[in-house]
């Protein structure tokens, strides 16, 4: 069986160049296991001081040779869509800022479980509390609530209790 040829546009002198001022430290370890490919290191030796396996190696040298340096970055597809649309999460976000109404909901203040309740009976959607949390940051929101306040409270004692600027310590 024949060797695979690595593309021989780059020298390895230049790869390592390349390596050097690379940010992403996987591409950069992978340009470096091909320069050390390059200059006639055998592929297990040169896979195994990047940290891969020679098969991957090949794996990696294949990108190469078809899209060059470009080739050995990681391809992220964007992951998972969100289960609102724009269209929701607009509404949600506007729901969430026009507050709730204590007299016809009866809740003084939405919590996340109010929030799941209230995309599960408009939109369709079950989330649960701690999904509803993620959604909220996501439409730059965060998790308030007011200071409690103790019910008994005197604001006169407070104010007796205060210092004025003339007193002394």
């Amino acid at each position: 069986m024949a060797a695979l040829e690595i593309r021989k546009d780059r020298t390895p002198v230049v790869l390592r160049r390349e390596a050097k001022a690379e940010g992403d430290a996987r591409a950069a370890r992978r340009m470096l296991a091909i320069a050390n490919a390059l200059e006639g290191m055998s592929r297990d030796d040169a896979a195994r001081s990047a940290g891969m396996d020679r098969q991957t190696l090949r794996d990696w040298v294949l990108r190469y040779n078809a899209h060059g340096i470009d080739g050995l970055y990681d391809l992220w597809c964007g992951g998972r869509p969100p289960r609102l649309d724009a269209t929701e999460q607009a509404e949600l976000l506007s729901i969430v800022m026009a507050g709730s109404s204590p007299e016809t909901t009866g809740i003084s203040a939405y919590t996340r479980d109010d929030l799941a309740a209230i995309c599960a009976e408009r939109f369709g959607k079950n989330f649960h509390p701690s999904s509803m949390s993620r959604v909220l940051k996501r439409l730059g929101l965060s998790r308030q609530k007011t200071r409690p306040s103790h019910p008994m409270k005197n604001p006169a004692a407070q104010a007796a209790f205060k210092k004025s600027p003339g007193d002394p310590a």
